[in-house]
This record gives C-alpha cells, structure tokens and sequence, in this order.
C-alpha cells in the first residue's frame, strides 16, 4: 500500500510540474481593461474569463503550437498563435464589432425606405399611404426635402437637375423608360405599382461608385425577396379595377398584378381644364418570379403597358386647339441574381430589356419613336474582414433610339443614335470603429459616341458624435451622357459634369428622426442650343454650366402621440444655369427656392381608419417674360396643395378608400406659355400652364384573400 500511494504522489507532481500556465490582459483600443472576456486553447477545455483589471490567467496541460480565442460580447473575436512552451505574458486588445445595431452609418444625401435600414426616412407603406400620392411613388418622394414638385411634369426633378438626371433601377438592374406616356405640359407617373417593392433607397446626391450616367441622383426600388403566404387582391376604383394573386411555393413564389385605366367615367363627373376626344386608357400589369437557392435568390421581374389618349390643346401660336393623339407602349424585362460563392464572396449579376414606343399624331402630321436599351451587370462584394468589405463590378448598356417625323403630304425624315456604354467600378467600405466609417470609390465609363472615359471619384465620411447623432461627408464626381433630345439631332455632343459637395447630420431614436443636409453641386460642359426648341438644324454646344446650393431638413416623429405618425420637410435652393437657349446664368424655370410640405396620418381604433393629410407649399418658379427687356425675371405665384385621405376598414380583409387632392380648390400656375411672335400691338401673348383640373377624387375599394384571413391592404395603402 505504501509503494501505491508513493507511486501515486510522484505521478501528480509530474504531471503538475508538465503543466504550462498561460496569464495576459484585455483591453478595448483606449486602453481599458475589459471584465468577462473568454479565454481559451481551441481544441481542449483549458480557459479563464477575465477579472476587472482585465488579467486572464490558466494553466495547460497542451504542447506545441496552439490557437488562443478571445471573445467578448459586442466586440470582435481574435485568435493568436503561440507556442506554449515559450509563451510569454502578452497584452491583447479588442476591437469593437461594427456590425452591431449601433454602429454608423453613412447617410449623406441618401434616404432609405427599408424596414431594416437604419437610415429609414420612409417605409415601403408610406409610398402609398401619403395622401395626394394616390399610389405613386414619385408623389410621395416629392414630400421629401431636395425634390422639387413639377406639377405640369410628374417626374423627379432633384436639387437643381431635370429629371433626365435622375436614373431609376430595379433591383439593380436600369430602368430606361421609368414614367407612363404623356404630352406638353400634362404631368404623367411612374410606371412602377409600388405593391411589388419592400425597399426604396433615394439619393439626393453623392451616390455610390456602383452607379451613374446621373447627375443628380438615383432611386433604388428593390422587389420583395420573399412573400409572406398566398393570397389574392381585388380593387374596384374610380378610375378602373385591377387584381392581384401571389402564389407562394416551398422555395419559389410568383406574383402578378394586372390593371385597366380609363378615365372616361370619372371625367364625366369631374370638370376638366383639358378638352379631351378620348380619356386617358391603359391596360398594365407586373410580375415577379423568385426561385430561392442553397446560396442565392434569383428574381424574373417582367412589366408591360399600353397607353392611349386624344386631345385638343391649347397652343398660343395657334387659333385653333391642337389635336394630340397617343399611343404607347411599353416592355420592361428585368432578371437578377444574388447570392455567395463563398462565405466571404457575393455575387450579384443581372441583365434588364425596356422596350418604348410613341405614335405621335399632331394635327395631321405623325411622329413616331422607339427606344430599346439594354443594361448587362456584374458585381462582385469581397468580404476582407469584418471591418473591410469591397465592391468590385461592371456595367454594359445598350441604347437604340430612332425617330421619325412625317408633316402632312411630305416625305418621312428619319434620325436617331445608338450608344454603347461600358463602365467598371470599385468601392471600398471601411469601418474603423463602431463611431467612424467610410467608403472610397472610383467609377470609369466610355460611351461610343463620345470615346472617351470618365474618371469620377466619390468619397464619404461618417463619425457618430454621441449615441443617437452622427455627421456625413460626401463628395463626387458625375458624367452624363446627353439627353436624347439632343442626341437624336446631334451625336457628337460630350459628357455633361457636375460634382457634389455634401454635409449631413442625422438624429435617429426611438421613432423620431432628424435629418439636416447643406449641399453644393458645380455643374459644367452642359448642352446649349440656339432655337426656341431643340430642333435637327440648331447649332448644339457644351458651353453651358451652373450651380445648385441649398439646406435640406427633415423631422419625422411617430413616437410622442399615439398612432399619430407625421414628417415635416423643407428646403431651400439657390441654383442658376446657362443651358438650353438660355442667354445668361439664371435660375431655371422648374426651380421654387424654397419648398415645404408636412405630413400626417393617423389611425383611429374606434372608427377604425386611417386618416392622412398633406400639405405642400412651393414658392413661386421664374419664367420669362419676352415683354420686359430682364430675361427669366418673373415669378408664378406660390403653389399651395392640402390633400386629404381615407382609409376605412370595412372587414379584416376589406378596405374603403376615400382621397382628394387640393382640398382647398387653389389655382396653380406652373408658368407661362408665350406666343413666339409678337401681335400687331408688338406684344407677345401669353397663356398659363395649369393643372388638367384643380382636384382629383379617388375612391377605391380593395378586398385581399388569404390563407390567414387577417392580411389587408392596410399593409400597402
């Protein structure tokens, strides 16, 4: 026995004199001591957490080379390499982990509508929700601050740029022909149901590397990555019916939505400006494939429509109305995939097809065109580690435009251009801490018909101040390819230039958020012509140039009064070119300098409704008025807009919806059309460009069926 316990005893001091202790300190990067981290050997259960001096200490029966782990919570895991038998005390510092919920942003110059985006302005909902918007998404981005309402247009028309400036893609993917047919001074919509989308990032400016041909800005609409069950809509309205079904399967789904339009019924009962021979009739419809894989998803999205309309328009040159006739027609196909090749490697690629084509008759005369334009991506996003992340990709687009214009008796005249356009860029985004990041990029492009490339840098900055508020920077250079209003005429016309200069500050917490943007953009090489209009014959030039300043603000609270939600915007624009047949550098005629708008909705449990109101107030745009010697130095006077909606909840799964636009009957003037000669008394005479009607009433009723008989509209309305 005694022999035993003497065997025994030197057994455990061997193996206690075999084992290694290991002994260190943690630390943030300021160099405090962090309490509870865990330290350990991978591969065996030797480990210590800790204590609040940040001193770790263990010991280890292991041998040889062995990985250390530390890990903590909110900050990044390490792993070191050491030998255990030549292990020496060693301080180990931890960095924050940038991934959390709380980390910066870089949110200069753009606003995100995403339920998941940390710098969400706008929901998916609010698209068609705002009241006065009655669906369309350009009308509820108009409440935002940078856009500018162009009432006799309908487009987006962004700090100081035309809405030629303002590219669309969906999913990635360009849109070429992103508003509905339209004539002279009738404002049109987007083309796009806002039903399909889950995410809308707008840029007001200073737009990421990945995207161009814009200067001014770009919007975003990504579709819905995967549907929440089966279900089908039905809407009754004013002005036509549509339906909808989505059919959701175990890895795919499908969705589409059709819809006919005619305005005759409604115009019947509501006066209007305009002298209509035929409504406005159109037949469209969307839809969306997706196919889920082990690493990927992959998106068909397809979209048609067919537009026809007949009136007689006042034209000032001209005694008699002017009939303008339409037809048009419209393909947009649009596929998509994203997804990893590794754990560290995404891909995304896509390839999208718009097709367009316009009859045109005037009075007895025929213009027609079409336009087929291609857009081929690749992109490639390499995760280096979890602070450093970089975009790699390229661009191909396509565009085939030609027209033709037969006068009455005459011969047909034709022209036109093709373009091919290829583009490679790389971004970087890099996270220092939790409170400072940035993104470094550089864009290159050549379009045929200039054969030359670009060179356009952007950069941007953000630091978080305090827990809630954050500062951004943001700087960029932008090309542009002519508008094809002029490259139809005159191909040998070069990239137009600008670049942007961006200041934001954004609060963001427990549903209040504050946004307050100062900008300035620095335009150059913009296209001038020497006719009232552009025309086959005038004499083009990139002579013109510009500039845009201004201070945006934001509020938006849904916090302080229950089911109270409400957004107060505004805006102030300094801006002034010379282009187009401009003979001097003034402020253009699509521009209010200072824009306002609030908007409020509201949901009632005991009347079970939602009720919203918009107002927005622009003052007055300059126009020119060849009667004085100053050229473009009058003034409209201010346009003023209250709207007014309903939405009231018939059944869990039925919806009455009532709205109104200009509740208050006010005449708004967008400008004035004069005459291009003057009369006998050597006076040019002048009519007002005005709304088709000063309201428009909607009513809708909207009734979805689903398996869960609990979704309703209430979710898109």
């Amino acid at each position: 026995m005694k022999v035993f316990f003497t065997i025994l005893i030197a057994l455990l001091t061997t193996l206690s004199y075999s084992q290694i202790q290991i002994t260190g300190t943690i630390q943030d990067e300021f160099g405090q001591p962090i309490y509870g981290a865990n330290i350990f050997i991978k591969g065996t259960y030797d480990g210590a957490i800790s204590d609040e001096k940040g001193v770790f200490k263990f010991e280890t029966t292991a041998k040889g080379e062995q990985i250390l782990q530390i890990s903590f919570m909110s900050y990044e895991t390490i792993t070191s390499k050491i030998s255990i038998e030549n292990y020496k005390k060693k301080t180990y510092t931890l960095k924050e982990n940038i991934n959390t919920l709380d980390a910066v942003v870089v949110s200069a110059g753009t606003f995100k509508a995403g339920d998941n985006s940390k710098t969400t302005a706008l929901k998916p909902l609010d698209i068609v929700t705002t009241a006065g918007s009655v669906g369309n998404i350009i009308g509820a981005l108009e409440t935002l601050p940078g856009t500018q309402t162009v009432g006799e247009s309908g487009r987006l028309f962004v700090r100081g740029g035309e809405s030629d400036e303002t590219q669309t893609f969906v999913d990635g993917i360009r849109v070429a022909q992103p508003y509905g047919a339209t004539a002279n001074n009738l404002p049109t919509r987007s083309r796009f149901s806002p039903f399909l989308f889950d995410g809308v990032t707008f840029s007001t400016g200073g737009y990421s590397a990945e995207f161009g041909n814009a200067l001014s800005s770009v919007l975003l609409l990504n579709t819905i990555n995967e549907p929440d069950q089966s279900q089908t809509d039905i809407s009754v309205m004013s002005v036509g019916a549509g339906l909808g079904k989505t059919q959701k399967w175990e890895k795919s789904s499908l969705t589409f939505n059709a819809s006919y339009i005619n305005l005759a019924p409604y115009q019947l009962l509501v006066p209007q400006k305009i002298d209509w021979n035929k409504p406005v009739q159109s037949y469209s419809g969307e839809s969306v494939y997706r196919r889920k894989f082990k690493n990927g998803l992959l998106k068909v999205y397809g979209a048609f429509d067919y537009t026809t309309f007949d009136i007689n328009q006042k034209d000032v040159n001209f005694a008699e109305k002017r009939n303008i006739d339409i037809q048009n027609k419209n393909f947009y196909l649009n596929t998509s995939y994203k997804g990893y090749l590794n754990d560290n490697l995404q891909l995304q690629t896509g390839f999208g097809f718009g097709y367009g084509q316009n009859k045109i008759g005037i009075q007895n005369d025929l213009l027609q065109n079409n336009e087929r334009a291609l857009h081929y991506k690749l992109k490639f996003r390499q995760t280096i580690t979890s602070r450093i992340k970089l975009n790699v990709g390229g661009d191909f687009f396509h565009t085939n435009f030609d027209e033709n214009y037969t006068a009455f008796q005459t011969n047909r005249f034709d022209y036109g251009y093709q373009n091919n356009m290829t583009a490679i860029y790389s971004e970087a985004e890099i996270f220092f801490s939790k409170k400072t990041a940035m993104n470094v990029g550089l864009r290159s492009s050549n379009a045929s018909i200039i054969d030359q490339f670009t060179i356009e840098p952007r950069v941007s900055f953000a630091y978080k101040i305090a827990q809630n508020s954050q500062f951004s920077l943001a700087y960029g250079n932008f090309n542009q390819t002519a508008n094809a209003d002029y490259l139809k005429y005159n191909s040998n016309l070069d990239y137009e230039k600008t670049q942007h200069y961006i200041f934001n500050y954004m609060y963001n917490k427990e549903g209040r958020m504050l946004r307050a943007e100062a900008y300035f953009k620095n335009y150059d090489d913009l296209v001038k012509y020497d006719d009232n209009q552009p025309n086959f014959n005038s004499n083009y030039t990139n002579t013109g140039y510009g500039y845009a300043k201004g201070i945006d603000l934001f509020w938006r609270d849904n916090k302080t009064v229950k089911n109270l939600d409400y957004w107060v915007s505004y805006s102030f624009i300094d801006s002034e070119r010379d282009y187009k047949n401009y003979n001097k550098e003034v402020t253009p005629n699509f521009i209010a300098n200072h824009n306002f708008s609030v908007v409020t909705k509201y949901w009632s449990d005991k009347l079970k409704s939602q009720i919203s109101a918009t107002y927005s107030f622009n003052s007055g745009r300059p126009y020119n008025n060849p009667n004085i010697a100053e050229f473009m130095n009058e003034k409209t006077k201010s346009f003023n807009n209250l709207s007014l909606s309903w939405a009231y909840l018939l059944s869990q799964q039925k919806i009455l919806f009532f709205s109104v636009t200009n509740v208050l009957n006010a005449n708004n003037i967008f400008g004035y059309q004069y005459a291009n000669t003057a009369n006998i008394n050597g006076q040019f005479q002048r009519q007002a460009i005005t709304q088709p009607a000063n309201q428009f009433f909607f009513v809708g009723f909207f009734w979805t069926i689903s398996d869960n008989n609990k979704t309703n509209n209430l979710d898109n309305l």
